[in-house]
């Protein structure tokens, strides 16, 4: 059963009926309306007026026929995939570049091991080896081993392996001495010199000149007997006096020249202080200049004390004005000199030595 018929059975009539029928003619409206009024129309029966009492139904028109589907929508054409674009390569990390090595600087010097012995080929003096031998140091004084070795070592750097000279040791016996005798200071200094004096002096024996106001007394220590010798020598010539370095420089001229001894000599001239008669001490200083002796001042005490300005000026007097070669050095211990090192104490006596040799050598002084 169709649309239309359901509403016909709804509404109990058929639309077609009702489009057959004449339709009422249309009058405009004048402009009176009591004539619209006096028109009369004809009765209509009861089944028409209920029929329009009822509610109508707006007519849905016409089915229209199916419409016919069209040609398929065509599929949309899927887009081609884009081609994956190939990775871009990494970019080189560029490599750090090296650093560049430090130049080798100087390698620290190897700690130095004991001192060689000598070998036995190496005794004739003039060879390079010490006047005396390790071997007879050994056997004779045992205790000055360890400075025979160190005073090698010095003579060695300065370039005077097999050099020859006479040791002198010249001490201020003046009062202000006294403790210096006292401790032992002193006594290692002349043990030191022999020290010295066996890589230098054939017999290695040391004279020993004590002054102060005058010539105290004069001795030899030698390598067999040096044991306590300083202040044994020091308590028996008494009475402490004055300084006089005159007298003591003197004394070691003489007993050079009565020696006739052809090697030069190496004189350690200690004191703690100028001297009382200071142009005495430079004259005989400026006077020995022309023999092969050279001296080496060494001072105990106080390095800022005044009396220590004559030594330095002893040891800048002029040449050729004052003396015909510089025959002198100085070197402070200061206040204590056992503390001074014995490679130290010996580096310092050779500083000027070696200087003094040439320049001595050149004016005929020494051969």
């Amino acid at each position: 059963m169709g649309i239309r018929s359901l509403l016909r059975n709804a509404f109990g009539r058929s639309r077609t009926a009702g489009r057959d029928e004449p339709s009422l003619p249309q009058q405009s409206a004048g402009p009176d309306d009591s004539a619209a009024a006096a028109v009369s129309v004809p009765a209509q029966s009861t089944a028409e007026t209920a029929d329009r009492t009822r509610p109508t139904v707006p007519d849905p028109g016409p089915l229209g026929p199916i419409p016919t589907p069209g040609p398929p929508r065509p599929q949309p054409v899927p887009e081609p995939e884009p081609e994956p674009r190939p990775m871009p390569s990494p970019k080189p990390v560029p490599e750090p570049e090296p650093a560049p090595r430090p130049a080798p600087g100087p390698f620290p010097e190897p700690t130095p091991g004991p001192e060689p012995e000598p070998s036995p080929a190496m005794t004739a003096a003039g060879d390079g080896a010490p006047a005396v031998s390790l071997e007879k140091v050994r056997q004779t004084a045992p205790g000055l081993v360890s400075l025979y070795k160190s005073a090698g070592v010095s003579l060695r750097k300065q370039g005077l392996a097999g050099q020859r000279a006479a040791v002198y040791l010249v001490l201020d016996r003046s009062g202000s001495m006294r403790g210096y005798y006292k401790d032992g200071t002193v006594q290692h200094l002349a043990e030191q010199a022999l020290g010295l004096a066996a890589n230098l002096d054939d017999d290695g024996v040391v004279p020993v000149v004590f002054f102060s106001t005058d010539v105290d007394g004069t001795a030899e220590l030698d390598l067999s007997d040096y044991d306590g010798r300083i202040q044994e020598l020091h308590e028996s010539y008494g009475h402490m006096g004055r300084t006089n370095y005159h007298w003591a420089i003197e004394a070691v001229v003489d007993h050079y020249t009565k020696s006739g001894a052809t090697d030069p000599a190496f004189v350690i001239f200690q004191t703690d202080g100028a001297p009382y008669s200071k142009p005495a001490a430079e004259r005989a200083l400026c006077e020995a200049a022309k023999l092969p002796i050279f001296w080496q001042f060494v001072g105990f005490g106080d390095p800022e004390g005044k009396g220590f300005d004559f030594l330095r000026k002893l040891d800048d007097l002029p040449v050729p004005e004052k003396r015909v070669v510089d025959n002198a050095g100085f070197f402070h211990a200061g206040r204590d000199p056992r503390l001074v090192s014995d490679d130290e104490l010996y580096r310092e006596l050779m500083v000027e030595f070696p200087e003094w040799l040439s320049e001595a050598r050149a004016a005929g002084i020494v051969r």
